[in-house]
């Protein structure tokens, strides 16, 4: 396999990988807005902490795709880990609901595959 398409593979994976996270982080919180059991509310701050952290996603989406090698390597571990910390820390705020548990175990096992595979990413020159 040539270095130009080995890099190119990675960064495809990662692209792909953060476009899967990011639709599921997406979609929990529609289906949280259908959920009425839910009376919170949030207020503009916290609005604004959760709005910069699925920004954070949506930049990996682009930024895997153009960073070159070392920038990318970690920018996908240091994002990866700090939404799976994000995703873990709203699941034991209090007891999450069935759909929540079960798009919160998505994305973390999405997230720890991108920090694994970006730490296992040898700089192929």
């Amino acid at each position: 396999m040539n270095i130009e398409k080995e890099t190119g593979d990675k960064r495809m994976l990662f692209f792909t990988l953060w476009i899967f996270a990011t639709l599921n982080y997406v979609y929990a919180d529609v289906v949280t807005l259908f959920d009425k059991s839910l009376t919170t509310t949030l207020s503009q701050t916290a609005l604004l902490g959760a709005a910069v952290l699925v920004e954070t996603a949506i930049a990996m989406v682009l930024l895997s795709r153009v960073l070159k090698y070392k920038a990318n390597r970690w920018a996908n571990i240091v994002v990866g880990a700090i939404n799976t910390v994000a995703v873990l820390a709203s699941l034991l705020v209090a007891t999450p609901a069935l759909y929540y548990l079960f798009f919160g175990i998505i994305e973390i096992a999405t997230t720890l595959v991108i920090i694994w595979k970006a730490w296992m990413w040898r700089n192929p020159l």
